[in-house]
């Protein structure tokens, strides 16, 4: 407990305080993101210690999920992917005179969302560690191919999934082949004259700024950096927000909030989807579905709540299996690797301090992004009209004194942050998913491990189906997911077939 108390000082609060507002401001910038906050502010975490990094990581990760809701409302941007579907509704609201009351029910419903979710990871993730810790390599392995498929068969396109996933564990085995994971000593993949260079492989957090702050930069930068027009965006003092708009909508907040926590438990999905499997599923469950897209709170309501939720449910992978949830999330492995340690199953058994200090954090990240858009979201609103030429010189310039500072000053990470930067951004160019990419990336060398390790334990590839239920059980839920998404993508394509029957015919 004096761990706890002694971390739990003031400076703690200010930390979670101003990453909370610094990610709301990202989050409410169209094309910035809460990956891009938590990825271009992770360098600043080298000065900090664990607890007190782990603070400000979190409020920017809460700010800047809950800040996309001020675009997709006022100008019907989505400032994250996962507010999309706020846009159903939101911007009608705006439409319709009603701008303030749409952004408060959107607040509250982040905060209900934000803290079920922090509940959820809180009661679950250390149930899931201990049964956790009793796999074997083959288990851990399975569990690894498990995720992979998972973020592959959810993708637009599986078989792109696949190949960034596989492409990003290729990426991430760059270098020597570690003696401690089974291999010989020797350099492997790349060049003889490449060796002082990427002995121990691509650097995690350069890589990560890279991906998702510079390569965001160099997609602006080739659309000409072209500004929103906005300014003539204002909150008009009438139909004022009240709380009985929430009246009867507690079986909707419970049941976005949950899909959205699920979903975030899924890695690699993304907010986008929760959003929209909540959204739908409240157009379903109603009884007035005509009324979404006219401007209907339930929509929004749907919306903030399951995105929100989408913040404790990608943790619990992460810090119960060592599996990020999100690109957020991957992002946050940065901060432990910066401290040295490893998230796991292990994790919240060896480290009970600061996991109870991260569900503290956690839960006043969601009352302080509460607190601060609820009651200053006339000034925050303001944001959305900064051009953005002002704004992404600063933010290049962080990435890269980050890159370069983060391993106490080596030019090559410099480097690997424009390789990575210029990667990303051609990558999506080229249909590239970049969350298999990344997550292939951070799982890639734990997979080899476990691999390896089984073969050395086992001698034999049979152990992977025979090894026990589990095992299985893992194999039955890969079979799963691969089989979702041959399904999925036919049925697609089904449809796309038929309606383009149908406008033929129309013809």
């Amino acid at each position: 407990m004096d761990a706890i108390f002694s971390s739990l000082d003031v400076t703690y609060f200010l930390l979670v305080s101003l990453g909370t507002i610094i990610g709301i401001l990202f989050g409410a910038i169209p094309g910035m993101t809460a990956t891009m906050a938590v990825a271009v502010c992770l360098p600043m975490t080298y000065a900090l210690d664990l607890n007190h990094g782990l603070a400000l990581l979190l409020g920017l990760y809460v700010g800047g999920i809950s800040g996309g809701l001020v675009p997709a409302i006022l100008i019907n941007i989505p400032g994250t992917p996962s507010s999309i579907t706020t846009t159903f509704d939101g911007y009608p609201m705006t439409k319709n005179g009603e701008p303030e009351k749409a952004l408060k029910i959107g607040i509250a419903s982040s905060l209900f969302g934000g803290l079920f979710s922090a509940a959820v990871l809180f009661y679950f993730a250390p149930t899931l560690a201990d049964w956790a810790i009793k796999f074997s390599y083959v288990e851990k392995f399975l569990i690894i191919l498990f995720a992979l498929t998972v973020i592959a068969s959810l993708c637009k396109s599986m078989l792109v999934g696949i190949f960034s996933g596989v492409l990003g564990i290729w990426v991430s085995l760059f270098g020597v082949y570690d003696m401690s994971k089974g291999g010989n000593g020797e350099l492997r993949i790349i060049p003889e004259f490449m060796s002082t260079y990427l002995e121990n492989g691509f650097s995690l957090l350069p890589l990560l700024i890279g991906l998702f702050g510079l390569s965001v930069i160099f997609d602006e930068a080739q659309k000409g950096v072209r500004d929103e027009p906005a300014d003539n965006v204002k909150l008009t003092s009438g139909r004022r927000f009240q709380w009985s708009v929430f009246m009867g909508q507690f079986a909707n907040l419970i049941r976005s909030s949950s899909i959205g926590t699920f979903v975030g438990m899924l890695p690699g999905v993304g907010g986008s989807a929760a959003s929209v499997l909540a959204y739908s599923q409240t157009k379903n469950f109603s009884k007035d579905p005509g009324k979404f897209g006219t401007g209907h709170p339930a929509g929004v309501i749907a919306s903030e709540s399951s995105n929100n939720g989408l913040t404790g449910g990608a943790l619990i992978p992460l810090l119960s299996l060592g599996i990020p949830g999100d690109s957020t999330t991957a992002v946050l492995i940065g901060a432990f690797t910066l401290q040295g340690i490893q998230v796991g199953p292990l994790f919240i058994g060896e480290n009970r301090a600061t996991w109870d200090i991260m569900m503290i954090g956690l839960v006043a990240a969601n009352l302080i992004m509460f607190g601060v858009m609820y009651f200053a979201i006339r000034h925050i609103a303001k944001v959305i009209t900064v051009p953005k030429y002002l704004l992404y010189p600063g933010i290049m310039m962080m990435c890269v004194v980050g890159a370069y500072a983060i391993n106490s000053g080596i030019m090559f990470d410099v480097w690997t942050l424009f390789i990575f930067g210029l990667f990303g951004f051609l990558g999506t160019k080229l249909g590239l998913e970049i969350a298999p990419f990344i997550i292939g990336f951070i799982l890639g060398p734990s997979a080899e491990v476990y691999f390896v390790k089984s073969l050395e334990s086992f001698g034999t590839l049979t152990i992977f189906f025979t090894k026990s239920p589990i095992a299985v059980f893992l194999w039955v839920l890969i079979a799963i997911s691969v089989g979702y998404s041959i399904y999925s993508t036919r049925k697609a394509k089904s449809h796309e077939r038929h309606a383009g029957n149908g406008e033929a015919f129309a013809k």
